[in-house]
């Protein structure tokens, strides 16, 4: 909401001193948003005044139109002599009267004015356009033409209020009622001490049969409607200066008297209003729902095909209005015309003025199906004074008799559905506990009543909400206007105080561990929105009955194309891998932990815990039951070099086995060795894939998985060639760890290192010989370790060597070249039973 300081001033006396900076102080601090103050016409500097075209000569031999004339600017000058100068507007003719700025001047942006030569002639000044005084475009396409009754030599920059300051002001959308002049007053001047000179205490006459005839069918969508009738207007009108000003530094443009009334009051009540032309509605006006498949053109000339759910202003032909959101076109107000041959001027001389109050849920869904935001639709949707209908609709009949002579008819029609007025009951100690202030009943009484409410009761207040504030509807938000009228900057800063002995829990700290250990690893962190949709799902080659395809879904999504919460890390951290390497970076190693969705159906409907109490157990486990399940997850993406070339040797590119080691990584800081099996799970490649298992409660389970990205998948979502990923299951590596982490004991005894071959057939895991020789190995075993992989000749088709390192250590001795070997022999005697393994060599 733009508000120009000269036209608040009108509501409210603020001293003379207070600049636009002051007035947005003291707006902020009583909780407005008041993002920036724009000095309109900062640097303009006269001569700038009214002046008259007495003659115009056309001159030729130019690549555009030129024209020279002589201009009438009264004593202005200095002389009394015409002015003269170029101009390439069209837009005007002898005898207009004109915006002249002279020699001296200087206009918005440092433009100084001087005579100089151009075409061929001396130009002693310039006529103004609009957007050379920075008013912005008054629809004309040229200079500004003004009314013939304003005399030459008068000082434009006055006439034209080109010097002003305006607030722009980001209204929240429970602030509805600053989207006017009325309500920004209002706080104004609340936050001044000041009385307010509310402009819709008018006096209006009481409805009555004569008024023109409505129709409301759905009293739940519209529960208010006011229509008057204007006749007689002047079609030649025009909309005066002043309020032509007003509405620009408001930001809208010119366009009509009728039209700009309307606009006007909307924005100084707050009450969006229609007119339709009267000759061009047949029949009594109506409001009801929108039959399926019905259609309506707009004003903005878009023919639309209406929803079951659109409310709509119709006549006996139909709908000739979107409720609340935009008129339609068959009943637009005609603007004046001139006859050619008569010279008569025609257009729209009797009006129907529509001031009607919507449900806010009904009119914000039709504007967002549609497409089509408006700014009746604006402040509809974040609540409009129903009180206000009336005195809009009077105030708009007293302009419209006014400026374009019209007459106004005694016919009033008012269709209302009645209503009590809005109470709460709060205790007058309330914002006191809330805000931790000793405010006393006198100070929330008074500042309640500032706000508009009627207030009654001692220590029990019994408040009667404003009609323009249906935003509160609770003792907490009237606790909050006590607190924001008195200053949230007066509040005290306490520090609360966690009790002794307590800090993260083990599950926290294991998910900080997890980063700081793939930091260490060269990770880089990216952190991805937790939103996605099937398509990416059906790009990874995930599988229709596979779990991750149990996705939840927003009822209201920020994108169409990704409206469900993520069941995998991968696709974010892939879309960041591409983004970056699209950029230039080829060696990437990114890494994110977080939770994923997954709906399991018996969720239950979410109830609404109330905020003056701490919930019941019963109210959390209700809502614990409406959540979905929130695994905690880590992964990771590979491309390009895993370490760099360089003088300290040769580098070599990330593959599957750099993504296994992560996956082993992340283990290990939950105090967990993962065992290592071959597996087939998208979107991985079938043969480059690892199944990541730990031992839980004596069972195996799946915590994950790693390899290379299958090849479709790569190709799919232009990958880097060979890109590599791992998905690990924090959770489930938590249920698999043995608690706490505890600080290793190094033991003081030398370490004995024995080395293993052993042959097996090339379809048995790695994996589960690895698992055979620790069991066998028994308690000496310190560590195993897979150091190379042999195929060929040497042992015989269809066969593999498997060499390990194994290190034996005890805790108490130092252990004989005897013992070693013992457990050496009885961790391949293991093998060997178990995987049909033979010692090589």
């Amino acid at each position: 909401m733009r508000v120009p300081l000269s036209w608040l001033r009108e509501y409210v006396d603020l001293p003379t001193t207070e600049s636009g900076r002051d007035v947005q102080t003291k707006l902020i601090a009583v909780g407005l948003e008041v993002e920036t103050v724009e000095r309109v016409g900062d640097g303009l500097k006269g001569p700038l005044v009214v002046g008259q075209v007495l003659t115009i000569e056309e001159l030729e031999g130019f690549k555009k139109p030129i024209r020279f004339c002589t201009v009438d600017v009264g004593d202005a000058n200095g002389t009394g002599e015409p002015q003269e100068i170029v101009c390439g507007a069209r837009n005007f003719s002898v005898g207009d009267k004109v915006v002249v700025v002279l020699p001296g001047a200087v206009l918005p942006g440092d433009f100084k004015i001087a005579a100089r030569k151009t075409y061929g002639k001396t130009s002693h000044g310039m006529i103004c356009s609009g957007d050379e005084l920075g008013m912005g475009d008054d629809g004309s396409g040229g200079i500004i033409v003004l009314p013939p009754e304003h005399e030459v030599g008068t000082d434009a920059i006055e006439l034209l209020e080109l010097v002003d300051e305006v607030l722009d002001i980001a209204v929240t959308p429970d602030r509805g009622y600053c989207l006017s002049m009325r309500g920004v007053a209002r706080e104004t001047a609340t936050a001044y001490g000041l009385p307010l000179r509310d402009p819709a205490l008018l006096d209006v006459p009481p409805p009555n049969s004569a008024g023109y005839p409505v129709q409301v069918s759905d009293p739940m969508g519209c529960d208010r409607f006011t229509a008057r009738t204007v006749t007689g207007l002047e079609p030649g009108a025009r909309t005066p200066l002043w309020m032509q000003r007003r509405l620009q530094k408001a930001g809208m443009r010119p366009v009509s008297l009728a039209v700009d009334i309307t606009n006007y009051v909307m924005l100084e009540l707050g009450q969006p209003l229609h007119a339709y032309d009267r000759t061009s509605v047949d029949g009594p006006i109506g409001v009801r729902r929108a039959n399926p498949g019905e259609k309506l053109t707009t004003l903005d000339g878009s023919k639309r095909v209406l929803d079951a759910a659109d409310l709509v202003i119709t006549d006996n032909r139909g709908p000739i209005g979107l409720a609340g959101v935009m008129g339609g076109a068959n009943t637009e107000i005609a603007g004046a015309a001139t006859d050619s041959e008569t010279g008569r001027l025609s257009g729209t001389t009797d009006v129907v003025i529509e001031a009607a109050h919507f449900d806010a849920l009904s009119i914000a869904r039709t504007a967002r199906r549609h497409k089509l935001s408006s700014e009746a639709a604006k402040r509809f949707e974040r609540g409009v004074d129903p009180e206000a209908a009336s005195a809009a609709a009077q105030r708009t009949v007293d302009l419209l008799v006014l400026l374009a002579g019209g007459t106004a008819e005694e016919g009033v029609t008012e269709i209302v559905t009645p209503r009590g007025p809005r109470t709460i009951t709060v205790s007058a100690d309330h914002p006191d506990k809330v805000a931790g202030v000793a405010y006393g009943r006198e100070t929330v009484v008074r500042r309640l009543q500032q706000v508009g409410c009627d207030v009654y009761g001692q220590d029990e207040l019994v408040v009667t909400v404003p009609s323009w504030r249906p935003d509160l509807s609770e003792p907490n938000d009237l606790a909050e206007e006590v607190i924001r009228l008195e200053g949230y900057e007066n509040l005290p800063a306490t520090l609360p105080k966690p009790p002794a002995g307590r800090g993260l829990t083990e599950r926290q700290r294991l998910h900080r561990r997890v980063g700081r250990v793939l930091a260490g690893a060269g990770y880089v962190e990216a952190l991805n929105y937790p939103f996605t949709g099937s398509h990416v799902l059906d790009q990874l080659g995930i599988e229709p009955d596979d779990p991750r395809r149990a996705a939840v879904t927003l009822v209201n999504p920020l994108s169409d194309e990704e409206p469900d919460l993520r069941t995998t890390l991968i696709p974010g951290l892939l879309n960041a891998l591409r983004r970056n390497y699209g950029r230039g970076t080829h060696d990437l190693a990114l890494f994110e932990t977080g939770p994923v969705f997954r709906a399991t159906g018996d969720e239950q409907p979410a109830s609404r815990l109330v905020v003056d109490r701490r919930p019941t157990d019963d109210e959390i486990a209700s809502l614990d039951a409406s959540l979905p399940q929130q695994p905690r997850r880590a992964a990771v993406v590979l491309a390009g070099a895993r370490e760099q070339a360089g003088w300290w040797g040769g580098g070599y590119p990330a593959t599957w086995a750099d993504a296994v080691e992560a996956g082993r990584t992340v283990a290990r800081e939950a105090g967990v060795e993962l065992i290592i099996r071959q597996d087939q799970h998208a979107p991985f490649h079938p043969g480059r894939c690892a199944a990541l298992l730990a031992v839980a409660d004596g069972e195996e389970i799946l915590v994950g998985n790693a390899g290379e990205l299958h090849p479709r998948v790569i190709k799919t979502l232009a990958l880097p060639e060979r890109t590599c990923a791992m998905e690990i299951d924090l959770d489930r590596l938590e249920r698999a760890g043995a608690g706490p982490l505890r600080a290793p004991q190094i033991s003081a005894f030398p370490v004995a290192t024995q080395d293993v071959a052993l042959v097996v057939d090339d379809t048995v895991p790695a994996a589960e010989v690895e698992g055979a020789l620790r069991e066998g190995a028994g308690e000496l075993l310190e560590s195993l370790r897979l150091f190379d992989v042999f195929t060929g000749e040497q042992i015989g088709a269809g066969k593999k060597s498997l060499a390990y390192a194994l290190r034996f250590r005890a805790a108490d001795r130092t252990l004989t070249a005897e013992e070693a070997s013992a457990a050496r022999d009885a961790a391949v005697a293991a093998a060997v039973e178990r995987t049909g393994a033979a010692l090589r060599g």
